[in-house]
């Protein structure tokens, strides 16, 4: 879920979906209008289209995208997602939307941000991180934690996705195992 004006090739997002051949990246019809009700119908729209009665949804969001991502929690908790990484949220009240963001999601996902972002503050982000039960990760001087800010690669978010996907497998393998596989419970 990428912020305003996409993520480009070299962005840790792109990277990142390079790795994993069955991401998908959500599209937006204008990635130069940060237009918070339509970017998260389209994020809906995007889960149901792919499979929205899937329970393995996980999503790496950024900047704008992570406001998004938070919009379609609050408003559709119903749509299947396991796990949600909000990399480097944008301040809500830069774009006027902070009482439409003011809630406890309903899951606790991780928040990584840094202590020099342009787009939040450090107090800020902090606070955003209790609004939303998340779990919030510091990465220091980090700016933007983008291209401008030097990051190609965040192996960070490469690692968290990974153990969600195993996490998710093991749930599915216990969820599907026959009574034979659980002989050694017995």
């Amino acid at each position: 879920m990428p912020g305003l004006h996409d993520s480009g090739p070299g962005h840790w997002q792109s990277r990142l979906e390079l790795l994993h051949p069955g991401a998908i990246r959500v599209v937006q019809d204008r990635w130069d209008q940060a237009d918070l009700e339509a970017w998260a119908a389209r994020l809906a729209a995007t889960i149901e289209h792919h499979g929205g009665d899937r329970q393995d949804w996980i999503v790496a969001a950024h900047s704008f995208g992570c406001l998004t991502t938070v919009r379609h929690l609050l408003a559709r908790p119903d749509l299947p997602l396991a796990a949600v990484l909000l990399v480097a949220p944008a301040d809500p009240h830069k774009f006027g939307v902070a009482e439409r963001l003011l809630g406890r999601l309903p899951l606790s996902p991780v928040l990584v941000a840094s202590e020099t972002d342009p787009w939040m503050s450090p107090v800020a982000v902090r606070r955003w991180a209790h609004h939303w039960n998340s779990r919030f990760i510091s990465i220091g001087d980090a700016g933007h934690i983008n291209i401008d800010s030097g990051h190609g690669p965040l192996p960070l978010a490469e690692q968290w996705v990974t153990r969600q996907q195993q996490r998710l497998a093991r749930r599915q393998r216990a969820r599907h195992a026959g009574i034979g596989e659980w002989g050694f419970a017995i």
